[in-house]
């Protein structure tokens, strides 16, 4: 009897720490596999993957070197525009109407030439950005779709556009380690800037 109630206290204990296993399995997803995540949703942050990433960090420094390139030749171009109009301003008295009205007619000119040319690496500067974003999106597919094997799942999801999730199916740290190991800087997504 002692023998029978023995085994049928080791039953029970076995069949309610199987219950419990599996009751923990189903409110963490399957997630608590050692190794990859286990899911059949992931997520993945794009912003985080590319500022977080060697190569969107590259990017970020060349994109702020040439910003401030710019910013140096608007404060010389200013000062030489100043100094101009200054001078067109003295000479304005002794220069005959006609030829002061040309000067100042080529120099408006000049003044918005110059500030199309910035405004235009300005803009390039801007658009180097949202290129660079996307090039890496693409480039990291692979690595993304790897990942989606490895966790056995059918989908990555955009982070953003996920109302609710456990942080265990978000695989954007694992993402950003692969980016970084396959592509580093990223030349061979977009080449260095000289």
């Amino acid at each position: 009897m002692y023998r029978l109630l023995r085994t049928c206290w080791g039953a029970l204990f076995g069949a309610l720490l199987c219950i419990s296993t599996q009751v923990h399995a189903q409110q963490d997803g399957g997630l608590s596999n050692v190794g990859v995540v286990q899911s059949l949703i992931l997520t993945v942050a794009p912003e985080a993957l590319y500022t977080q990433s060697d190569f969107g960090k590259r990017i970020a420094r060349e994109i702020e070197a040439e910003s401030l390139e710019i910013a140096a030749d608007n404060r010389r171009i200013e000062a030489e525009l100043t100094a101009e109009e200054r001078e067109l301003t003295e000479l304005r008295d002794s220069l005959d109407p006609a030829e002061f009205r040309s000067r100042a007619e080529a120099f408006d000119e000049k003044v918005q030439r110059l500030r199309r040319e910035q405004d235009e690496k300005a803009r390039a500067v801007g658009t180097r950005n949202e290129e660079a974003r996307r090039a890496l999106l693409t480039a990291a597919q692979p690595i993304l779709l790897q990942l989606m094997i490895e966790s056995g799942a059918v989908a990555v999801l955009d982070r953003r556009v996920v109302l609710l999730s456990v942080d265990s199916v978000d695989i954007t740290e694992q993402a950003i380690l692969r980016v970084n190991d396959e592509f580093g800087d990223g030349e061979a997504i977009l080449p260095l800037r000289p």
